[in-house]
């Protein structure tokens, strides 16, 4: 198993409830890409119906009952508050809440009691909101940890697991793929009767992959956290500029939304804003998707995101503690993943996009049925 984000841990856990005996390679000494620069969200409510959909909400249970064995995932079945300010915005939500598409998601709309209701901390002049108690936060830098801890003090007569074992390599970089085997850098084979690449937005960093890599594209965020907040979100929350992104809404007319800011515009930018478990608020976000990237964060965006969040929770915010970009890969034909059999017992896994944290669980279980293992 190579990669240690939450997609390859997901494997590895996995593949160590279905009886193997993993060696779980991870490049750089703990996992630094996407997997740990993101909101933590198990993001039901804006998925796509269909497979996207079905994906997310079997990967939502299998978080929550993985949380009862390892509590330091930081599950949180808190909900979700999707807010409108305008008029013309919450005329929307009211026209997908009587969709099909909604009930499919539990999401229903509420108005603006209701809102202050489910999140007292909105304290900001809203029109309503959609609300969608599927939805549900995790500890983005602290759950691959966890998890590996996790399987790492596993025992062959665990419930969750099968007979398999678990070691994490860290500061073992894959070079290339033989017939049954991973070589590293340093020359070691890693020999293996099934491999998983769990690449990231290094998807093109072996050969082998260019086909898979064909219809895969990076894509580059900017977000930023505060200092902790004195009051408690009981809800991750989002602005109504999510409508225009998250595939599940296409289904109704957005004229209604009105044109969006000229930097909202110029950085394709939403608000999606989630309290860690420290206190802290998890601010963004917004996607650039021509490479090359910029090198430096732009204050722009930020400031956009800090101003609407402050406007939701009608006052000041803690100072910002940090900020951070990040990449992750995402396909361009719209599907879940990338999974590509690259040879006998060789599978590429890659590219979930912006659902990497919500989906991991179920695609890691899907590359499994694909291997012939369940």
């Amino acid at each position: 198993m190579a990669g240690g984000g939450i997609l390859g841990t997901w494997h590895a856990l996995e593949l160590c409830r279905a009886g193997f005996t993993v060696a779980h390679l991870e490049a750089d000494a703990a996992p630094l890409g996407a997997s740990v620069r993101n909101f933590g969200l198990v993001w039901v409510s804006g998925r796509r119906t269909g497979a996207e959909l079905d994906t997310a909400l079997r990967a939502r249970q299998r978080w929550e009952e993985v949380s009862t064995e390892v509590p330091g995932i930081g599950f949180r079945p808190s909900g979700s508050l999707t807010l409108a300010t305008t008029d013309g915005e919450r005329k929307v939500m009211e026209e997908f809440a009587a969709h099909v598409d909604a009930a499919a998601r539990s999401i229903t709309y509420v108005d603006p009691d209701e809102v202050v209701a489910l999140n007292p901390a909105v304290r900001g002049e809203v029109t309503g909101g959609l609300y969608c108690p599927a939805d549900a936060i995790v500890e983005p830098r602290r759950a691959p940890g966890a998890l590996r801890d996790y399987l790492s003090g596993l025992s062959g007569d665990s419930g969750l697991s099968g007979s398999g074992t678990y070691a994490f390599h860290p500061r073992t970089r894959v070079h290339r793929v033989e017939d049954h085997a991973l070589v590293d850098t340093t020359g070691t084979r890693w020999e293996a009767d099934l491999i998983v690449l769990a690449t990231g937005a290094g998807f093109d960093q072996l050969p082998g992959t260019e086909r898979a890599a064909a219809r895969v594209r990076r894509v580059r965020l900017q977000m930023l956290e505060t200092e902790p907040y004195p009051s408690e979100l009981t809800t991750a929350l989002a602005d109504a500029d999510t409508l225009r992104y998250y595939p599940a809404y296409e289904v109704v007319p957005q004229d209604l939304l009105g044109a969006q800011a000229p930097v909202a515009a110029a950085h394709h930018l939403q608000l999606l804003l989630v309290q860690r478990a420290d206190g802290g608020l998890t601010i963004g976000d917004t996607h650039a998707y021509e490479e090359p990237f910029d090198f430096a964060l732009v204050e722009d965006p930020s400031l956009e995101l800090l101003g609407r969040a402050e406007r939701l929770l009608g006052g000041a915010l803690p100072p910002v503690a940090r900020r951070w970009e990040g990449v992750y890969a995402q396909c361009t034909d719209g599907s879940v993943c990338a999974r590509e059999e690259l040879g006998p017992d060789v599978w590429l896994v890659t590219a979930p996009g912006g659902r990497g944290m919500t989906c991991a669980p179920a695609i890691a279980a899907d590359t499994l049925v694909a291997a012939g293992v369940r």
